[in-house]
């Protein structure tokens, strides 16, 4: 099979196009011939930050179907579409390849949607998960209507956990207000069905989500931290969240105490590869849902536009995702 491994830490030029066997699925494991690999910033972090134990393919997510499965594994599954999360996380297969292997568990029923929504889903929808469910008055679960009448600010619209959040969030009938940097970032937010759409260079964005929600809001979806605290102290309702997933702007943030303390409010801080269990799997479970009911989408007309890169040119997606490129990078692994 062909797959791209960087054996070193380093910039895009480590990532290198090699053919190695199928591998064989082991106890509880599944191979899967990938179609579309997800490109996202932890991947670009870890390959420049965390050396690898000998050798590593990258990615996290990817959707494709599945060819063989290990002892223990129904063989029912054979065939099936699936999407992939965490294929990479203290891993060597990533999704950066034709074929991955991956614990049953994280090779997810992808039904009819496509392989570019699958290999989408993984860690910005997982992260928008925890970030809409960590609250005081969020569910534990997200469904159509699990929070209607709560009112969500997510910070940074036009990302891809930014776009995750607004489509999660509208899809469980939450009033959403997205913040932007541009007219152009705010089409984006509003195609993934934000309420209200507020440019903060032209904005004054506490002024703004007042009028929207004079008592605050219940969960701010936070990726600047260090810039926006100051506004985000301002903005949280009593017993409301500010989910961080995320260090835009500075590592390091500070808070006031007695104005947070008064309102019991919370900082959660997300990671979505080290979550409480519980948590995750029940966000493989709720985004699973939304997908398949065609909740959440991708796509220019979603919010998110597509950028396909061919397998060889994985080096050249990275640096995309790196650049801070606006929508979802796409790898494109095999015609699965």
């Amino acid at each position: 099979m062909k797959a791209i491994v960087y054996e070193r830490t380093g910039d895009p030029s480590v990532l290198e196009l090699v053919d190695r066997p199928v591998p064989e699925p082991g106890a509880g494991e599944v191979l899967v011939r990938l179609a579309v690999s997800g490109v996202n910033p932890t991947d670009w972090k870890s390959r420049r930050a965390f050396p690898p134990d000998g050798w590593q393919i990258p990615g996290q997510d990817g959707a494709g179907v599945v060819e063989a499965v290990g002892e223990g594994v129904d063989r029912e599954l054979i065939g099936q579409r699936v999407w992939i999360w965490e294929a990479a996380w203290q891993r060597p297969w990533g999704t950066a390849a034709e074929y991955t292997l991956v614990p049953v568990r994280q090779a997810v029923p992808l039904g009819d949607a496509s392989f570019e929504l699958g290999a989408s889903l993984g860690i910005p929808f997982l992260t928008a998960h925890r970030c809409l469910t960590a609250g005081e008055f969020m569910p534990d679960a997200l469904r159509a209507g699990a929070l209607a009448d709560h009112t969500v600010l997510v910070q940074g619209g036009a990302g891809a956990v930014g776009n995750a959040a607004i489509q999660l969030a509208r899809w469980a009938d939450a009033t959403v207000i997205a913040t932007v940097s541009s007219a152009e970032k705010a089409q984006l937010a509003a195609a993934a069905g934000a309420s209200y759409v507020i440019n903060y260079r032209e904005q004054d964005v506490v002024e703004e989500v007042g009028k929207i929600a004079p008592d605050g809001v219940h969960t701010i979806v936070e990726v600047a931290p260090a810039t926006n605290a100051a506004a985000d102290v301002q903005m949280i309702r009593q017993g409301g969240a500010v989910c961080v997933y995320a260090d835009n702007g500075g590592t390091e943030v500070t808070l006031p105490i007695r104005p947070l303390y008064v309102v019991n409010a919370r900082w959660q801080f997300v990671l979505v590869y080290t979550e409480p269990k519980a948590a995750k799997a029940q966000g493989v479970v709720d985004v699973a849902a939304a997908a398949n009911q065609g909740g959440v989408r991708v796509g220019a007309d979603a919010g998110l536009p597509l950028h396909h890169y061919p397998l060889a040119d994985t080096a050249g997606a990275h640096q995309a995702v790196e650049d801070s490129a606006v929508g979802k990078v796409l790898i494109i692994t095999s015609d699965a």
